[in-house]
């Protein structure tokens, strides 16, 4: 097997009170985006989507294999059968699924089976892990780390859109094999996240809640 040519690294070492900066500036940025559920019909421009999913596919992945397929739907009739294959999936979750601990845990959420805005944004994404993936002479290679791989394109891609100035919903229900077939993809891939992309509406409201603090999740071995 041939191997990479090596190139030099384009990296720009900053100096420390910039970097103390600019990482300031970034959480600053970040802790604002939120899960929204309330979305307006507003366009958004494509181009936009299409250099947040550039930004997407520049994520690290096992053997650089870039095991992902993210496929963008804006067609209203699409989105509607998405909606209503999501909505059987998830009456089944809130009526049969999830145990007692899991709905008392959402229940401050506010959330239910019901997922208008996946008809009311502009855009879902739907993202796809391909365990395995096939050359152009049919033969299958096997694909490392996948959803690691597909977890960090889809954080890239959430802040990518978030940093751009829009509202994302990262969709999850179980199963998601309807999306296979509704966005006509090969069943060896598998549906992974369901981001739903837009504007909130104006009157967008969101759950008052707070993230750990640093103390809490992180440890320094020093």
């Amino acid at each position: 097997m041939s191997e990479y040519p090596f190139i030099p690294l384009d990296f720009e070492q900053l100096p420390e009170a910039e970097m103390e900066a600019k990482a300031e500036s970034f959480y600053e940025m970040i802790k604002r985006r939120r899960t929204v559920r309330d979305f307006s019909s507003k366009p958004v421009p494509k181009s936009v989507i299409e250099n947040a999913l550039r930004a997407a596919g520049t994520a690290p992945s096992g053997a650089n294999k870039q095991p992902w397929h993210f496929v963008v739907i804006s067609d209203a009739d699409t989105k509607r059968d998405i909606r209503l294959a999501a909505e059987e999936e998830e009456r089944q979750f809130y009526s049969e699924r999830a145990t007692d601990e899991w709905l008392d845990d959402l229940a401050p959420l506010g959330t239910d089976d019901k997922k208008p805005f996946l008809e009311t944004a502009p855009y879902l994404i739907a993202i796809f892990l391909q365990k395995f993936e096939y050359d152009e002479e049919g033969t299958k290679h096997k694909n490392y780390y996948t959803a690691e791989s597909v977890g960090l394109a889809s954080g890239f891609l959430i802040t990518a859109l978030h940093q751009a100035g829009l509202a994302t919903l990262t969709h999850t229900p179980s199963p998601m094999k309807f999306l296979n077939n509704i966005c006509g993809r090969p069943e060896y891939e598998r549906p992974y996240i369901l981001l739903v992309v837009g504007y909130p509406e104006e009157d967008a409201k969101v759950p008052d809640i707070s993230k750990k603090p640093l103390g809490e999740f992180t440890t320094f071995i020093e």
